[in-house]
């Protein structure tokens, strides 16, 4: 049974690819695989035969006014029948316009409009893959004006028109309701519990210039006490998910991120699935 995983490195692939804990997993952008050979997905590959990993995309622009890139799905598409991986999982978010590519996971309002678009999109990113995908809440800097729907709803409304299921971020939500202005914990319970496919935790820093009245979901540090306690609240609500630590800047060794995976393990471990 998949308990908590880690996103996977390649400074750490040694380590990764001898580690034996149970229900270990790792996960990986395969935008950084999209590749016809070469060291790097060689290296996913050799992971691949000896753990259970997950896919976890950045770049498919779901609420984007375009479709899906055919070129893009095509290629996740053979790097999924290469691997076949546990999950896989994109942003509730816009990132290309015209085929201009922007760095980043922009937001939207979500209106009636958006969220016909956003789910003929799932829908042909499922249909061209083959499988169910999971869809990540996105974290939240400013406040749009012109929203109709709540996001829990939006991404609830999204499983029932589309049968994605849901990758739920719990560090998102607490840094979107600390900047927006809100309570985390009902927000959490608000999404869909049979959806919720896969669990993200995270850690966050203050912004620069405006300290810690805007907080930034920047995975560069250890999951914070206070996103610890919402999701063991979360797990003990709705079970036990696959659970993944996500670490994208200031790496710590191996051994550090597996000490905060195995706290994920011991909290899944303790709960038992609701009747």
């Amino acid at each position: 049974m998949l308990t908590a995983g880690l996103g996977l490195k390649p400074v750490h692939f040694a380590e990764a690819l001898a580690d034996t804990s149970p229900g270990l997993w790792f996960e990986v952008h395969p935008e950084n695989h999209l590749v016809d050979g070469g060291p790097r997905l060689a290296w996913l590959r050799a992971v691949a035969e000896r753990h259970t990993v997950s896919l976890h995309g950045v770049s498919m622009s779901l609420a984007g006014l375009n479709r899906p890139n055919r070129d893009h799905l095509q290629r996740l598409n053979r790097l999924v029948q290469q691997l076949n991986p546990a999950l896989v999982s994109e942003h509730l978010a816009w990132c290309t316009l015209d085929g201009q590519v922007l760095p980043d996971l922009l937001p939207f309002v979500r209106d009636d409009a958006a969220l016909a678009r956003t789910a003929a999109h799932i829908n042909e990113v499922q249909q061209a893959l083959g499988r169910r995908i999971a869809i990540e809440n996105p974290s939240h800097y400013i406040a749009l004006s012109g929203h109709t729907w709540r996001e829990p709803d939006f991404m609830n409304e999204l499983v029932r028109r589309t049968g994605c299921g849901l990758l739920l971020d719990v560090n998102n939500v607490y840094v979107s309701a600390h900047n927006m202005g809100f309570d985390a914990a009902p927000m959490l319970r608000a999404y869909d519990a049979s959806a919720v496919m896969e669990i993200h935790l995270a850690g966050h820093h203050a912004d620069p210039l405006l300290g810690a009245a805007l907080l930034i979901d920047a995975h560069d540090a250890p999951v914070c006490d206070a996103v610890w306690q919402l999701y063991a609240d979360l797990i003990a609500d709705i079970g036990p998910r696959p659970t993944l630590i996500e670490r994208d800047d200031q790496l710590p060794d191996f051994a550090t991120l597996m000490t905060e995976r195995d706290r994920a393990h011991g909290l899944l471990t303790q709960i038992e699935v609701p009747a």
